[in-house]
């Protein structure tokens, strides 16, 4: 047994098997900035840290004298941030599971799924300071252009942005995370007979142009690789918290760390 603690779960097999199947199916959904980042792992639950590969000085080491005759630094690491989102399950749903039923009710799944996932997001794009993460659009150092309303203009500003990235000699292909009301025009929009999502993907050298709860606007960035590091300690599972008579209360789960490593990689637009 480990720490999800999923053998004191009154679920048969079968029904783990659903629950897995739909917490994948759900998160595949919603797990946007994962799509478009590095990803180092998952290292496991023990996995604790970030090697930053960097040190702070110290102002003196433990002898009575201090510093005196030697150097001495601390190594610097970003410590992983776990996260947990509870969600029941209706038992009877789980007898279902175990008749055969392929039309099972989730639905407190799909909150927590969206929420978990809304917490990743928000932490590789927007940062989360508390947890000594900084975000991408935190680090940019570009001037910030505007996407406004008109989704016809959106290949304008998306063509300014690779090509800033281009002088800052930022090589290609490029992605496109934008928010759901931004992704929602450019699917749903033409520019001169042609589709405006295939037109910006034809901009971005085919990348990728990826819908992203959460964020604010939108992030032009280079697919290129080594640029933003998701560090993945536990991937999200499903563990067991409790159960009554109806009900059983499970949970989704990860730890986590995100880190910038090229500030110049990505371009931010506001909405």
């Amino acid at each position: 047994m480990n720490h999800l603690m999923r053998a004191l779960a009154p679920i048969t097999e079968a029904g783990w098997k659903e629950i897995d199947s739909e917490a994948k199916e759900r998160l595949n959904t919603h797990l946007a900035a994962r799509r478009l980042v590095d990803v180092s792992g998952p290292h496991g639950w023990t996995y604790s840290a970030t090697e930053l590969g960097r040190t702070v000085k110290l102002k003196k080491s433990p002898l009575p004298d201090g510093q005196k005759e030697a150097q001495v630094r601390q190594r610097r690491v970003l410590p992983l941030a776990e996260v947990r989102v509870p969600f029941a399950v209706s038992r009877e749903e789980l007898d279902d599971a175990e008749r055969g039923a392929d039309d099972l009710e989730f639905e407190d799944l799909d909150r927590a799924a969206k929420r978990i996932s809304l917490i990743e997001n928000r932490a590789v794009f927007h940062g989360w300071a508390e947890a000594g993460m900084t975000g991408i659009t935190d680090t940019c150092p570009y001037d910030k252009a505007t996407l406004g309303d008109d989704a016809e203009a959106y290949p304008g500003v998306i063509t300014k942005a690779v090509d800033t990235l281009r002088r800052a000699g930022i090589a290609g292909p490029y992605g496109l995370a934008i928010g759901p009301t931004g992704y929602t025009r450019i699917v749903e929009s033409t520019e001169q007979g042609e589709l405006v999502f295939d037109h910006l993907q034809h901009i971005l050298d085919g990348g990728k142009i990826v819908r992203a709860a959460g964020l604010e606007g939108a992030v032009v960035l280079s697919l290129g690789g080594g640029d933003f590091v998701l560090d993945v300690g536990q991937d999200l599972s499903v563990g067991y918290s409790h159960h009554d008579s109806e009900t059983v209360t499970l949970y989704l789960e990860e730890s986590f760390s995100f880190r910038v490593t090229e500030p110049d990689a990505a371009i931010t637009l506001n909405p």
